[in-house]
């Protein structure tokens, strides 16, 4: 199995812990920013974590909680019971130096996104009023997208964080693209990760991570609650057809903003669809 994908490591509790330690690998040796954790709670259940320095957005993928961060309570959050009912989630921003807890009023999914944190931002909800689910592409590549925490929103230091809904015989991601160099404007440092789901539980999907030299060229079969790492390079989803594809993407490097170049052997599908 590639050292890019990373299986649950159970049913139940913090599923995935992927942190800037434990993601490096010989495939990926300089990841320094992307974290991930994931928790399937029972009702009743709890979790709870201090961010150091890092930040994080918590995002109730599916289920309800009540939610507190930085000695405020946000009271119960959430609304969308099955992710695939493509409703806009509820999130909540949890800056560096703080903390946060959780208890599940219904069984439910969240994901944990972290990155470093500058103590720009202070602990507050992302959505669902402001998160619109919106087409993106055309044709087979059409997939649709809920955008939390995109750069044109200022609510994080450094975390970029989004939702993509591919529908079964889709492709994501697509063209393939990168966002691996440093040389704003023109293109920005981000590593990424992507949680998968899909529906229904028991499909699979397809996702390769390649560079344009041939260094790196993994291909993975992806199931439901799995998680791909991109350290660089190029990094196409595709969803089999009868199974529906669901991703959360988190991305950060350098600095919040979200530049990349299509592979030029398949640009020509971005200029003949814009």
């Amino acid at each position: 199995m590639s050292d890019l994908l990373r299986r649950p490591s159970g049913e139940t509790g913090r599923i995935h812990h992927i942190t800037p330690e434990t993601a490096r690998s010989p495939l990926s040796p300089d990841w320094s920013y992307v974290g991930f954790s994931c928790y399937r709670l029972a009702p009743g259940e709890t979790a709870e974590e201090a961010t150091g320095d890092r930040e994080a957005i918590l995002v109730l993928v599916e289920g309800k909680a009540e939610l507190s961060a930085g000695g405020t309570d946000f009271g119960e959050m959430g609304d969308r019971m099955d992710v695939f009912e493509k409703t806009p989630p509820h999130c909540l921003y949890v800056p560096n130096g703080s903390d946060w807890q959780a208890r599940a009023t219904t069984p439910c999914v969240i994901g944990v996104c972290t990155a470093p944190g500058a103590g720009g931002h202070e602990a507050r909800r992302i959505g669902p009023a402001d998160i619109a689910l919106t087409p993106r592409g055309k044709g087979t590549n059409t997939r649709y997208i809920n955008a939390i925490a995109m750069e044109e929103r200022d609510v994080a230091d450094s975390l970029l964080v989004t939702e993509v809904f591919t529908p079964a015989g889709h492709w994501s991601s697509y063209p393939p693209h990168r966002h691996d160099e440093d040389d704003f404007p023109d293109m920005t440092y981000l590593e990424e990760t992507y949680y998968h789901r899909l529906d229904p539980a028991q499909g699979y999907g397809h996702q390769r991570v390649f560079t344009e030299d041939g260094t790196l060229d993994e291909t993975m079969s992806v199931a439901n609650h799995d998680v791909v790492l991109v350290p660089k390079g190029h990094h196409p989803c595709a969803a089999p057809h009868g199974y529906e594809m669901y991703y959360l993407n988190v991305m950060a490097g350098p600095r919040r903003n979200w530049r990349f170049r299509n592979h030029p052997d398949h640009d020509w599908i971005a200029k003949r669809d814009a």
